[in-house]
């Protein structure tokens, strides 16, 4: 009993940090509507995100179309020394566009915050396009 009041009295004095989760928001923007299963070349959209944790020295951006997985729509790696919440704003990368051929696809960008190689997390966004 006396061992349990011990560690449970350890514990209770520990400093208690509430570990907070990047996230990520976005708008397609003013991208040119596609559904011919061909992308065109866009300019990235607006991306706010929050809590980015310390020791981030990149982010790395890729979109995926959830309905067609294999479709390619590259990726970005930015070399940004950033914490807290940023904002990236549209036109700073281009990729090959949402395009669903005649349907509409769920698509989901991730954001990955990354001390130089090394992965810290991952933070993901999904949209239907066109809404």
């Amino acid at each position: 009993m006396r061992f349990r009041f011990l560690v449970l009295a350890t514990l209770l004095s520990l400093p208690s940090v509430a570990a907070a989760e990047m996230s990520v928001v976005f708008e397609w923007g003013k991208i040119p509507r596609c559904t011919t299963g061909r992308p065109n070349a866009v300019p990235n959209p607006e991306f706010i995100l929050k809590d980015v944790p310390e020791n981030t020295t990149h982010l790395l951006f890729r979109m995926i179309d959830l309905d067609n997985p294999g479709a390619n729509h590259g990726s970005k790696r930015l070399k940004l020394n950033v914490t807290g919440d940023v904002v990236i704003p549209s036109g700073v990368f281009r990729y090959a566009s949402p395009c669903p051929k005649n349907a509409i696809h769920t698509y989901e960008w991730r954001v990955s915050a990354l001390n130089g190689y090394q992965h810290i997390i991952t933070a993901w966004r999904r949209r239907n396009y066109p809404e």
